[in-house]
């Protein structure tokens, strides 16, 4: 029996419901989410911080090492990762269950040097800069780094920095997935320098992948934070799909400033000529309801920002805010070299074009009702059944094929704006 994309998506909007009653941060397991491979090569187990420290020096390319369950107190211990191919994973694959504490007394937790380097299934809290640092070395790129089912609590600044650290080699290529990175009212306090945290920032980057992750908290009572996923200074080619962005002071963030110090890529005419290039932002659920990020110095600023950024598509995002007279803009562009595609997004707010930005736009909704969602006070933006009624399909691009939860949109059919492709217990819209 052939199974109708109407049964397929009343499937999915089903769990959405039951998934609606649970904290904001459930992650109900999916394909796109699964366990890694078990480990091959060399595997070596350690139970202890000192044991660790020693496995990361000796574990050879292509090794794992394998945590036992339990708290590592690493205070003032950095973790370097220089040996290309190894992972650190807990031996349960319980994230929860193997914690890294810095206790804001070591500068990073884990640090990466080498390519294809694999951090999967732990906990990382309390860095006084950073729990996770990408760098290139003095001798080669740093690519293909892995970050899975990991959960970053209250970093002292950002909770994952990638940045090349020598003239001419790079960090490219990696994957954050099915992470959790949050800030919490414990670690808001010991944010430092107006605001300088957020969840994911990157420069001098080309070529990665954020998926499936719940990224919370990141907002200050004064000063403005970094966003929840920001690649600027010369990054291109992101790809930013199926996250939940809760309570952040700004969401995405691609570009900041013209870069004219920063990577020059063999494509482009001039150095600094972009701060983002290409790369696309789609079926993203970006939501703000906290009353304290609203009572803040600056509420909540933006979803998805693009300044600087030429060739970027956005498409089928969603974005809600509790509170739009303390909120600036669903989406914004800026500035006269920003030339992008927005199309079949969903918000409560408008959108704002500043200073000269160019894009070509269709099919966005910018009056969305709070009635329009399942549950936004957690963050849950799919549609409800009301929703039906009032919001005009629009036609699936080629480059927008699936939706948050991953049910397949037809490209030339008919589905809804926004991150969710279908109202819950309806289906699909025909044309």
């Amino acid at each position: 029996m052939k199974t109708s994309p109407a049964f397929i998506c009343a499937v999915f909007t089903a769990l959405a419901v039951v998934a609606s009653f649970l904290p904001a941060v459930a992650e109900p397991e999916s394909g796109r989410c699964a366990a890694l491979a078990p480990p091959k090569g060399v595997v070596i187990k350690a139970s202890s911080v000192s044991q660790l420290r020693d496995a990361v020096k000796k574990c050879p390319a292509g090794g794992t090492i394998l945590l036992a369950n339990g708290t590592y107190d690493l205070v003032g211990a950095n973790l370097m990762f220089r040996t290309p191919g190894v992972t650190l994973r807990s031996a349960s694959g319980d994230r929860e269950a193997v914690v890294l504490d810095g206790h804001y007394q070591g500068a990073e937790l884990i640090q990466i040097f080498a390519s294809d380097v694999t951090i999967v299934d732990l906990t990382l809290k309390r860095a006084y800069y950073h729990p996770v640092h990408v760098m290139s070395s003095p001798d080669s790129d740093t690519l293909h780094t892995r970050i899975y089912n990991v959960h970053i609590v209250d970093p002292g600044e950002q909770a994952i920095k990638i940045n090349s650290t020598v003239s001419g080699h790079y960090t490219d290529d990696g994957l954050i997935a099915c992470s959790h990175l949050e800030l919490t009212q414990a670690g808001r306090p010991r944010i430092r320098h107006s605001c300088y945290t957020g969840g994911v920032d990157a420069h001098d980057s080309r070529g990665w992948l954020v998926r499936d992750n719940v990224i919370e908290g990141f907002w200050c009572p004064q000063g403005l934070s970094e966003h929840a996923i920001h690649f600027w200074r010369n990054s291109r080619d992101t790809t930013v799909e199926r996250n939940t962005l809760l309570n952040n002071a700004r969401g995405i963030g691609f570009g900041m400033m013209r870069s004219e110090k920063h990577r020059l890529y063999a494509d482009t005419k001039e150095k600094g000529s972009a701060d983002h290039l290409g790369g696309i932002i789609r079926n993203n659920f970006v939501c703000a309801d906290e009353k304290g990020l609203f009572d803040s110095e600056y509420g909540f600023d933006c979803g998805i920002s693009l300044w600087q950024s030429k060739g970027a598509r956005v498409l089928h995002n969603t974005v809600f805010s509790g509170d739009p007279a303390r909120s600036f803009a669903s989406i914004e562009w800026r500035f006269p070299i920003t030339d992008l595609t927005l199309a079949n997004n969903l918000a409560n707010i408008g959108m704002q074009q500043r200073d000269g930005a160019r894009a070509v736009t269709s099919g966005n909704v910018t009056g969305a009702k709070s009635a329009w969602f399942l549950n936004p006070s957690y963050g849950d933006l799919h549609l409800s059944p009301l929703a039906v009624s009032e919001v005009r399909p629009v036609v699936t691009r080629p480059d927008a094929r699936d939706d948050i939860d991953g049910t397949a949109r037809i490209p030339g059919n008919l589905s809804y704006p926004g991150a969710d492709s279908c109202a819950a217990g309806v289906g699909l819209p025909q044309r």
